[in-house]
């Protein structure tokens, strides 16, 4: 089972990006805000948490740990759980940091061991 299935009950879609080409615009005619793009490019109040699920997904170093929960605060992503080493963890971070609107990663959620 894979992250967004685990985490909010979605299939990995076939062409969801991590990183959508262009920010949606409200009916005023605002830009949403980059932790707050969704999967296809909607607003979404969960976008930034959903959109690292789907890197991690993406990526083979990780896409199969189950104990580790992702949640988002603004454009903080919040990791949750535990993983098995330091390496895995550092693994986490840097996808996570990768996906456009993160601008923190949290860890002190995170057990080592």
């Amino acid at each position: 089972m894979g992250w967004l299935q685990r985490l909010f009950g979605l299939e990995k879609p076939p062409q969801a990006a991590a990183a959508p080409a262009q920010a949606p615009t409200t009916p005023s005619g605002e830009t949403v805000a980059p932790e707050r793009v969704g999967l296809h490019g909607e607003y979404d109040q969960s976008g930034l948490a959903k959109r690292v699920a789907l890197a991690f997904d993406n990526d083979p170093e990780v896409d199969d740990i189950d104990t580790i929960y992702v949640a988002q605060t603004g454009s903080t992503v919040v990791l949750k759980g535990k993983v098995p080493n330091q390496a895995i963890l550092t693994k986490l971070v840097a996808v996570a940091r990768g996906v456009n609107g993160a601008t923190a990663v949290e860890t002190n959620q995170v057990t080592v061991g």
